[in-house]
């Protein structure tokens, strides 16, 4: 045997030893039949699994809002929300971010997500990209960071090296950083200010990580741009009134936000639609404070794009 297939072999020993530790690598004998029974039965297993995940993500419900208080701040100054991490943890990251810009009418630049190997690995195994720490270092460089930022590592066993280094190069930097993983005691929220563990427990099929630890990712991070951009004010209620109309679904999901908002007629909603050139926001403020398309322009760019302190602003 040469000296690099000992090195070789010693480092999947290693590896191994180390995966036997994680919760969501662990071996579930009492499933070891699975394959033996009627589809409707796995079906049910299955479900019964998945159940579980919200209560794991109840049990860091306060590590979660602290961590979004945290982002808010940061992107109310003008700083970015940037995901980081490999295969499918990636893969929800680049989702929640591309998810954005229709949703809230937020800039593609304002949340970003970054997955090992780059856009191909969205489809595409990438080999070797997720043990990289310097390409996760070398991905955020090109962004420039600032200590407004903040740099989210998603990973289910909370070791891969791509998304620790992503945590570890944004801290060093004095950007915030949040590391969301499903295994306690992780290397990832070590490394993060805010360390976010949704302990799932061993997956159904053993080490598939896009089930229950998938899950609870997309939840989490579903509550990370969600409610941050309640806070930032592109809400109203429940109304998403700074939605991007870029299609015919969501024109019409505009005007009946304008209606839902404000109970006006069909007839007003076209004419304050017109009248701000179909912002949402800016045509509920038209209606409900009395003022005209620049005035409502003026009073929302005043109170940072907050419906609410416009509109109380536009009654005082």
């Amino acid at each position: 045997m040469t000296s690099s297939t000992a090195d070789a072999s010693s480092n999947h020993r290693s590896l191994r030893d180390e995966l036997e530790t994680l919760t969501t690598e662990a071996f579930r004998p009492e499933l070891s039949q699975i394959d033996r029974l009627s589809t409707l039965e796995i079906a049910k297993i299955m479900n019964a699994e998945d159940a579980t995940v919200p209560t794991a993500v109840a049990t860091q419900l306060p590590r979660i809002a602290a961590a979004i208080d945290a982002v808010a701040e940061r992107m109310s100054r003008g700083g970015r929300l940037i995901y980081a991490g490999a295969g499918t943890a990636g893969r929800l990251g680049v989702l929640d971010a591309s998810e954005c810009p229709p949703t809230f009418n937020t800039d593609p630049s304002e949340v970003v997500g970054l997955i090992a190997g780059g856009p191909s690995a969205m489809v595409t195994s990438v080999e070797g990209a997720e043990d990289s720490k310097e390409l996760a270092e070398a991905d955020l460089k090109e962004l420039s960071l600032t200590p407004d930022d903040t740099v989210v590592g998603v990973s289910a066993s909370g070791r891969t090296p791509y998304a620790v280094g992503a945590v570890e190069h944004a801290r060093a930097r004095g950007a915030l950083t949040i590391g969301l993983s499903c295994n306690a005691h992780s290397a990832l929220a070590a490394a993060a200010e805010h360390g976010i563990e949704i302990v799932v427990g061993p997956e159904l099929l053993t080490g598939s990580t896009r089930l229950k630890a998938g899950t609870a990712q997309k939840l989490v991070l579903n509550m990370l741009s969600t409610i941050t951009m309640i806070r930032l004010g592109k809400t109203y209620g429940n109304l998403m009134v700074d939605v991007r109309a870029s299609n015919e679904k969501l024109r019409a999901r505009s005007r009946r936000i304008v209606a839902l908002a404000t109970g006006a007629s069909d007839e007003e909603i076209e004419q304050a639609l017109a009248a701000t050139d179909g912002e949402v926001k800016n045509a509920i403020l038209t209606i409900l404070g009395g003022v005209d398309g620049p005035t409502a322009a003026r009073l929302l760019e005043e109170s940072d794009g907050h419906l609410r302190a416009a509109l109380a602003a536009s009654t005082g």
